[in-house]
């Protein structure tokens, strides 16, 4: 044989195998085998939006019985001018556990968001998943550069040694943070999962047994349950971590994309530690924890933080992030020009008897309660001012106190997240015995919370029928937080965000009307909706705003009545309006306004601009006509622009 004949030959013996996977690989999906694991795919609910593929997770486990599911939060595949496009990654704290619905921090923010800078679009987009580390939040974030974000949230680094792939989890890979990235890329292959199936089934099989999913997660995937504090294991998950972090964070700074990286916080007064022996005739875990309660009761809360703290340390199963970590993530923040560091643990502290953190915003280890998430939210919320991400007007701003009076966050909500967490520290590794049942009978929402985390219903269904209960209450409150939560949930269901409107203006919450309706209006333009806020806006005083919707209810009539003169007149307004801006001590203005809205008997309006003449000329005769006036539209009911 020739030497090019043999080169040849050596090179078609060398590809063959190379040549037949790729056959295999077209053949696999060509016929559907396995699963696409792209991040997004098409929403078929929704036609031209995007979705979290629910696959998305499986080549992270190596263990696919494992893999967790994240939400399913739909965005538009062609991103509207002017959209603020914000995406989450991180894992069970980020997702809202154990709320998971409009209790997770990014439903806290978003909610504020959207009444307190109505005229803005937000899509803020959850990839987060329940036990996984920073492989996974590194992977989702290359991947989501191309969609063109406006800003990534992270939180992140609780599950360094217990997610998936972690240090603590899988040995095998552990130490090698290039070798996870080539495992975690070649599990796309249909040919992997493939493999991947039939080892498992043959491992099945010799070994006699498959894993017991009665396990708590937790505990299965927590394969080195002792890990020593700068042991080469303690190593391995910190430089994980900081190599995943930075080549995230410089990415992003490369792209030119807003990173938001919040610091972490976990429970350190009121947890002991999990498991506590001895290293090298150091005093254990215990020990200082033992001491931390001394100090504490005797007032020495500064040497008892430490003290906790340090417990928290040398516990050797590592379900809580090592302090180092937040070291970590403040020196990326001062490395890269568009990282923000978000100081939560601050926030936290500060809530915190003492400024040592415990069951005030936490619920067990790592994932905080009800008050806890809204720190968190507020915490990105400041961040985001202080950044210029977004810019706020003072008497716009909805407060903090303000956000968790109104925030739609459920009795059953809050119930459901209680019995989700009672029903996890029985397991392993807390242990703590179920407390006793109450012999009464249960209300309604613990009713719904009990059926819900057992799966027996669906959070949709749990809101219908908790709404239903609300409205033969006659409970008018508890109906709007209900459709609050459904429209927090369903961003894209026009008709919920009318339902909600509607109920705000029953009672009298006629800004949140606006801001329903007007989110209802963008999805899906139409007469009716442009009616009822050019109504509504006309209430609030507003005519230059209601003027941009009484002009498209002009263009698409369906009342059969001639709105011209209404037109004419809301420009007449918007006229008077920017004089009295100009000149607001003018009562002849402000008389003229006030006139101009009881033409169409809007009491609402006009009273405004009555007190403030009476308030400079309590004897003007003109605005004590037009007080009368108002009186008797008031009496009659008649409150119709």
């Amino acid at each position: 044989m020739g030497k090019k004949r043999l080169l040849i030959f050596k090179i078609l013996a060398i590809m063959s195998p190379l040549i037949l996977l790729a056959l295999l690989e077209c053949a696999l999906r060509l016929f559907g085998y396995g699963h696409d694991l792209s991040l997004f795919v098409e929403d078929e609910k929704h036609p031209g939006y995007l979705v979290m593929n629910q696959y998305a997770s499986i080549k992270y486990f190596s263990d696919q019985q494992n893999a967790t599911i994240g939400n399913f939060e739909p965005f538009k595949k062609q991103k509207t001018p002017g959209t603020l496009r914000i995406f989450v990654l991180g894992e069970s704290t980020t997702i809202g556990y154990p709320y998971m619905h409009n209790g997770s921090f990014h439903r806290w923010l978003r909610y504020r968001l959207m009444h307190t800078l109505p005229d803005k679009e937000f899509e803020i987009i959850n990839l987060s998943l329940t036990a996984v580390n920073s492989h996974t939040v590194f992977d989702f974030g290359r991947q989501l550069v191309d969609y063109e974000p406006d800003a990534v949230l992270i939180y992140t680094g609780h599950n360094e040694y217990y997610g998936a792939l972690g240090a603590g989890s899988t040995k095998a890979f552990a130490r090698n943070t290039n070798l996870i990235r080539t495992l975690i890329k070649i599990r796309e292959f249909r040919v992997t999962q493939l493999i991947y199936s039939t080892l498992t089934s043959v491992k099945s099989v010799f070994a006699g047994k498959e894993i017991d999913l009665r396990e708590n997660l937790m505990k299965r995937m927590a394969e080195d349950q002792q890990i020593a504090y700068g042991s080469d294991t303690y190593q391995a998950g910190i430089d994980q971590f900081k190599t995943n972090m930075n080549d995230l964070c410089a990415l992003m700074n490369k792209k030119g994309i807003r990173v938001f990286l919040s610091n972490l916080v976990s429970n350190e007064k009121d947890l002991r530690p999990f498991i506590s022996v001895p290293v090298k005739g150091a005093p254990s875990a215990d020990v200082h924890y033992e001491m931390a309660n001394r100090l504490y009761n005797g007032n020495n809360f500064i040497g008892a933080k430490k003290e906790y703290m340090q417990a928290s340390e040398l516990d050797l199963l590592r379900f809580r992030a090592p302090q180092v970590v937040n070291r970590i993530i403040r020196e990326i923040a001062d490395t890269y020009s568009s990282v923000t560091l978000v100081d939560a643990r601050t926030a936290f502290e500060k809530n915190s008897e003492h400024g040592i953190l415990g069951k005030q915003t936490l619920l067990e280890h790592v994932h905080p309660n009800l008050l806890g998430y809204a720190l968190l939210s507020d915490a990105f919320y400041e961040s985001f001012k202080k950044s210029g991400l977004i810019s706020v007007k003072n008497d716009h701003a909805m407060s903090f106190a303000e956000l968790r009076k109104r925030m739609p966050v459920t009795a059953v909500d809050s119930l459901k997240g209680d019995y989700e967490v009672m029903i996890l520290k029985e397991g392993w590794p807390f242990n703590v015995p179920m407390p006793p049942e109450e012999k009464r009978e249960k209300t309604i929402e613990e009713q719904l919370a009990g059926a819900l985390v057992v799966k027996q219903i669906s959070w949709e269904e749990a809101m219908g029928r908790l709404k239903a209960n609300y409205i033969r209450q006659n409970d008018r409150a508890g109906v709007l937080k209900v459709m609050e939560a459904l429209a927090l949930e369903q961003t894209l269901d026009p008709l919920l965000y009318d339902q909600t409107g509607k109920i705000c203006l029953t009672m009298g919450e006629h800004e949140k009307a606006v801001t329903y309706f007007a989110h209802a209006f963008r999805i899906e333009n139409n007469f009716d909706r442009a009616q009822k806020l050019f109504i509504t806006l006309l209430k609030l005083d507003r005519p230059q705003e209601a003027l941009v919707y009484l002009e498209y209810a002009a263009a698409n009539n369906q009342s059969g009545f001639s709105l011209n003169e209404l037109h004419s007149f809301v420009q007449q307004l918007v006229e008077l309006k920017s004089k009295f801006e100009k000149d607001s001590a003018n009562v002849a203005l402000s008389n003229q306004l006030a006139a101009g809205y009881l033409k169409f008997a809007n009491a609402t309006a006009a009273d405004k601009y009555v007190k403030l003449t009476l308030n400079r000329e309590p004897k003007n005769q003109i605005a004590l006509q037009l007080k009368e006036q108002i009186k008797a539209i008031r009496h009659t009911s008649v409150q119709q622009p």
